[in-house]
């Protein structure tokens, strides 16, 4: 019994250990990222990384996620007769939940593991330590402007997500399930408030925040030569999945919830 108790201690206090040395630094990423100097050839890198290069994934994400949602809704409605409740569902449900959410994750499976490999290597090779000797801080220089791309850019791409999301719902209603473009699009933009997209894109700024966060964590901590680095990898893209399904939770009882 003893040994059990002292079992949950160690896992609780090595818990209470991590939340600290992450929370420190969040700060002091937070705090490189408002002050200078500002590498702006570092942060346009990224914006192209975590922008342009993920466009395609979070695409395709978004466009059969709107496909598949009007098909289940159809089948859905359609035991209650209430068929014209498809538009509605679909386009709120891509711009409140769907798509930050699974725009998050791609880019989080992408991106989060990109960044913690590359920082993991560049800190096993010693490259870190070599930009400290140089004078640069490493946290202005590799994680500042990964940390501001990433809150930047998730949000257009969600809003693209949105786009092509509802989009491909209405070529699944229209084409497919037999509904008049017509009353689909009305019934699309009744219910639709610039509140839904405003709120979705928020949420997509801090799942953009989190996902930059944890992968420049868990690259900058790593150790232990190879497997330390395909640990971090590992370890960021986990983290930053889970964190961003409760952090939507959270947002979602306080943006949506009455």
């Amino acid at each position: 019994m003893v040994t059990f108790l002292n079992r949950i201690g160690f896992y609780f206090f090595h818990f209470l250990a991590s939340v600290g040395r992450l929370s420190t630094f969040a700060f002091r990423a937070v705090v490189s990222s408002l002050t200078l100097p500002f590498y702006g050839r570092q942060f346009l890198k990224q914006l192209i990384d975590i922008g342009y290069n993920s466009l395609p994934v979070v695409g395709l994400t978004a466009l059969f996620t709107g496909m598949v949602l009007a098909l289940q809704s159809y089948t859905g409605f359609s035991r209650f007769s209430a068929e014209g409740a498809v538009a509605t569902v679909v386009v709120l449900s891509i711009t409140r939940e769907l798509a930050p959410v699974l725009a998050g994750l791609m880019v989080a499976g992408r991106v989060g593991a990109s960044m913690a490999a590359e920082i993991g290597t560049m800190r096993v090779t010693e490259q870190i330590d070599a930009l400290t000797t140089l004078s640069t801080n490493p946290l202005k220089y590799l994680v500042a402007p990964r940390l501001i791309a990433g809150l930047i850019m998730l949000p257009a791409l969600v809003f693209v997500a949105d786009i092509i999301g509802i989009f491909g719902g209405y070529i699944v209603s229209i084409y497919k399930l037999g509904f008049n473009p017509g009353n689909y699009l009305h019934q699309t933009v009744k219910y639709l408030e610039v509140r839904d997209i405003v709120l979705g894109l928020v949420k997509a700024g801090a799942f953009g925040f989190i996902i930059a966060l944890m992968g420049c964590y868990h690259g900058y901590t790593s150790k232990g030569g190879a497997q330390g680095v395909g640990l971090a990898t590992t370890r960021a893209v986990v983290s930053a999945s889970v964190l961003i399904l409760i952090t939507n939770y959270f947002l979602t009882v306080l943006f949506f919830d009455k």
